[in-house]
């Protein structure tokens, strides 16, 4: 028995020395080859650290910012060309610049890039409100260009944008959005997929950029579009967006920091079904009126328009509110006044008065015409808040600048027969292009009868101008009116379009603008 375990123990001492490494011997590099190393030694497994994926490159729509969303499907090449190269040099020197620009774009830039996403145009497209309006939705230019995207009233119509009293679609960021990228498709068909040639013709027009086109084709001169022969403002237009993409697309290289735009939707449109006052819109929405005026630069007066359009676009965060307001209160989102027809009224004097027009008159109390009688009573649609409440109306902006200009007075001309803005500014010693300006048209736009035209007065020779209401006692003349109050008579006929009454009666209101400094009356 004790034999049998001391020969076991023996040949098992035995084949651990069989097994047992030289110490002298590299514990790193194997001396054998594998099949021998396999055959003499045993292994010790090895733990594998398993394949650490490269992250997956995020999409455009990924993207946190929308700058970079965009700029990463940029397409048009970048020309080695002076102008080019010109503003590509403004824009870098002037970072402020592009820091308002985001700051304007933010609520609507998202909304603009995913429209033109849809239609697989290029993505240069959402950069044409910078160079068009510095994305200011309520640009107005001299040659009555309006809106982010600087429609004028012709085509702006010619693509389905109404502009009434109380709306103008050329400042519906949707709708303008909408029919800008229409007319640049059309254009791009018209100039066989040349956007080069498609987005000049949005500045100046397709027959224009058509005729520099034939000159340059029977002159057998190239036809690209720095080749062709354009006015000046066309010619620099495309180098200004094509350099305005470089910049976005190489921020870092040129040492500029964009701010940048969160790549979600920041508003949502809402269909009330209904005209609201803005200022119990924004009650509802529970932000500002000028927040709310902001984001639906479009609406022109104190609410949505009647016959539509009536859509918002509203914070996604105040869409839940609104909506449950609303229909908390369906049918109250306008103010009706009761009010009494006097003596010598018609419907455009009340409308006038209450800040509307004839036609919301007529539709509130069910009137087929313009007949009414003195004592009949009628319910007007009017504003809850004062003027000032709305403070982007067309009205408040417009008079902005003005206002704030120490020593101006406003007043106010109502368009008769035969008026032009040159007569009116000539009659009034003011430019017909300041006239333009502070009523939100074209120098040469057209007037309609009945149109009240803003007109701002200096009173910087020390003058101080009140607005004065008199109230005609029997036996007045307007003559002797005016000089009683140190005016001219015809000013008195003017502020008061006294041009076709013939008489004054006791009792009428007539407002004058007196320097208190000229008159002890």
């Amino acid at each position: 028995m004790h034999k049998k375990i001391s020969w076991a123990l023996a040949l098992l001492l035995a084949g651990c020395q069989m097994t047992q490494p030289d110490s002298s011997s590299n514990t790193t590099e194997p001396t054998n080859s594998p099949s021998e190393t396999a055959k003499t030694t045993t292994t010790t497994p090895v733990s594998v650290e398993p394949a650490v994926a490269e992250p997956k490159a995020l999409t455009p729509q990924q993207q946190e910012d929308v700058w970079k969303r965009i700029a990463m499907q940029l397409k048009m090449p970048t020309p080695d060309h002076a102008k080019v190269d010109y503003y590509r040099q403004w824009y870098i020197k002037h970072p402020s610049h592009l820091k308002t620009v985001s700051q304007r774009a933010q609520p609507f830039l998202y909304l603009i890039t995913e429209e033109i996403e849809k239609r697989g145009l290029p993505l240069e497209l959402a950069l044409l409100p910078v160079v068009e309006s510095s994305f200011d939705a309520f640009a107005y230019s001299h040659g009555s260009a309006a809106g982010l995207w600087q429609f004028v009233p012709a085509t702006g119509k010619a693509f389905g944008l109404e502009q009434t009293y109380w709306y103008d679609g050329r400042r519906d960021v949707t709708a303008s959005t909408t029919a800008a990228l229409d007319f640049l498709t059309q254009l791009n068909k018209r100039f066989d997929g040349n956007w080069h040639h498609a987005i000049a013709a949005y500045n100046s027009g397709g027959g224009r950029v058509n005729s520099a086109i034939r000159k340059n084709k029977k002159l057998n001169k190239p036809t690209d579009f720095f080749s062709l022969d354009l006015p000046k403002e066309t010619s620099s237009y495309v180098p200004k967006l094509l350099a305005l993409a470089d910049v976005l697309a190489n921020q870092e290289k040129y040492g500029l920091n964009i701010p940048a735009i969160p790549n979600q939707p920041a508003l949502q449109l809402i269909d009330p079904e209904e005209q609201l006052d803005l200022a119990i819109a924004a009650k509802y929405a529970g932000i500002s009126v000028k927040e709310l005026q902001g984001y639906n630069p479009a609406y022109n007066q104190w609410a949505t328009a009647p016959s539509g359009p009536q859509s918002l676009l509203l914070p996604i965060a105040s869409v839940e509110q609104f909506q449950e307001e609303l229909e908390k209160n369906r049918g109250k989102g306008m103010r009706l006044v009761r009010y009494k027809v006097q003596s010598g009224d018609s419907l455009s004097v009340i409308a006038q008065k209450h800040q509307t027009t004839t036609k919301v008159i007529q539709k509130a109390n069910g009137l087929r015409n313009n007949n009414i009688r003195a004592g009949q009573y009628l319910l007007v649609p009017t504003s809850t808040k004062n003027d000032d409440i709305y403070a982007l109306s067309a009205s408040n902006r417009l008079a902005k600048t003005q206002s704030t200009s120490r020593g101006n007075y406003k007043i106010t001309h109502k368009v008769a027969s035969g008026d032009s803005l040159w007569s009116i500014a000539k009659a009034n010693k003011v430019s017909h292009q300041s006239l333009a300006k502070w009523n939100g048209m074209g120098p040469r736009d057209t007037l309609r009868i009945g149109q009240e035209i803003v007109i701002w007065k200096d009173q910087s020779n020390g003058a101080i101008i009140r607005t004065v209401f008199y109230s005609v006692r029997s036996g007045d003349t307007v003559s002797g009116i005016a000089h009683k109050f140190n005016v001219r008579t015809n000013d008195v006929v003017k502020w008061n379009s006294l041009e076709k009454q013939r008489y004054l009666k006791p009792g009428q209101k007539l407002k004058l603008y007196v320097d208190v400094t000229k008159t002890s009356a």
